[in-house]
């Protein structure tokens, strides 16, 4: 993209707006289905973080309202990033499956050889599948016995009585199924076309451009990089696609400068981003929080360096105006802030937000300070 650069701002100003964005500051007051379409995808790996990465964006909340959702319709869980499952909007969420699904990683060799699928197999094997949930979810070693009783698929039975998580996956990113509620503790699969509120997979060529427009105004200000990162790194987009769409955006993109960094922001949020001012805010987070894994961990200005590997390693971090300052982690009743920062610990700022970890986690949390 051409764009010349508009305005400068700080880094400062930069992350305050995108706490807005996030609904970290000022707290959201909407939906669980509200804080997933604008973030795009949560983590779902661990229901109990995804759980509080929603809550924490929220001014009210009940526990058990992720469940709920994905119980309606609300939300979906599919694979989706990095190979993750994630929570994501049945409205927006096809923009992520589509550009997971451009690989076509199903059409490897490697892949063909070990479930004897090729190409031209898969618009049948789909197909039954989706008839195989028609009466509604299923565990995958029940959706397996079915589709043994096809002789096509009778060799697959022990891949899904293995759990088939790898073959799984592309029915995922094409739209065919999605998790659904756990039945006696197991995961089920759900056609996905069920859901009045799904919107289906749309062509790669709508769906890439909107997805890079969608990242720049959750994630923005944000450089080339960070979108590589998160769509390219995240859902293998291809760097190639991810440049082309890049640059068809041409001016709905407007490139600004932060303290020498060149980053860009959807052209309708520039007033707005030039108005932010610092925040001061403190906010408990989830390991692999959006917030971090949005810009990726190697992005100093939300995550120093030194405090990284932390990061990778799924610490909770302590985020004070945008940028990881320190630790918390909770055993039963107490709860431990590591602080991290050179900058001097916002003592009062950091009870209250104890308090209301404590509020959200229904307990009286007894904080200790360390550093």
């Amino acid at each position: 993209m051409s764009a010349s650069t508009q305005a400068s701002i700080t880094w400062a100003q930069a992350l305050a707006w995108r706490l807005e964005r996030h609904l970290l500051d000022p707290v959201g007051d909407g939906s669980v289905a509200d804080v997933v379409r604008r973030l795009g995808a949560v983590l779902s790996m661990d229901d109990a973080l995804a759980e509080l990465a929603v809550r924490t964006r929220q001014k009210e909340s009940e526990p058990g309202e992720l469940a709920a959702a994905l119980v309606s319709g609300e939300v979906i869980q599919a694979f989706s990033f990095r190979g993750s499952m994630h929570y994501l909007s049945p409205e927006d969420g096809g923009l992520y499956l589509a550009l997971r699904s451009a690989g076509r990683q199903w059409e490897l060799r490697s892949w063909v050889e070990y479930y004897r699928l090729g190409p031209a197999d898969w618009p049948d094997f789909r197909a039954a599948v989706r008839a195989a949930l028609d009466d509604g979810p299923l565990t995958v070693p029940e959706l397996g016995q079915v589709l043994a009783t096809n002789p096509a698929y009778a060799h697959l039975a022990p891949v899904f009585e293995e759990g088939a998580g790898t073959l799984v996956k592309p029915l995922c990113w094409q739209g065919d199924v999605s998790l659904g509620p756990r039945r006696d503790g197991q995961r089920t699969l759900q056609r996905l076309d069920a859901n009045p509120r799904w919107q289906g997979v749309p062509e790669l060529d709508d769906a890439g451009p909107r997805a890079v427009l969608a990242y720049f105004r959750t994630y923005g200000p944000a450089t080339t990089d960070n979108l590589h990162h998160w769509l390219g790194e995240g859902l293998s987009a291809g760097r190639k696609r991810l440049t082309t769409w890049f640059a068809g955006l041409g001016d709905r993109l407007v490139a600004v400068d932060v303290e020498g960094t060149t980053a860009y922001v959807a052209r309708e949020d520039v007033d707005s981003l030039l108005a932010a001012t610092p925040s001061e805010a403190v906010r408990f987070l989830p390991g692999h929080d959006q917030w971090l894994m949005g810009p990726g961990t190697k992005d100093v200005h939300v995550t120093p360096p030194s405090r990284r590997d932390l990061m990778t390693r799924k610490a909770n971090p302590v985020v004070v105006g945008g940028v990881v300052c320190g630790t918390w982690a909770r055993t039963g009743d107490d709860l431990t802030v590591t602080w991290l920062d050179e900058r001097a610990l916002p003592r009062e700022a950091v009870e209250r937000e104890a308090d209301r970890l404590g509020a959200i986690l229904g307990r009286e949390l007894q904080l200790r300070l360390t550093t």
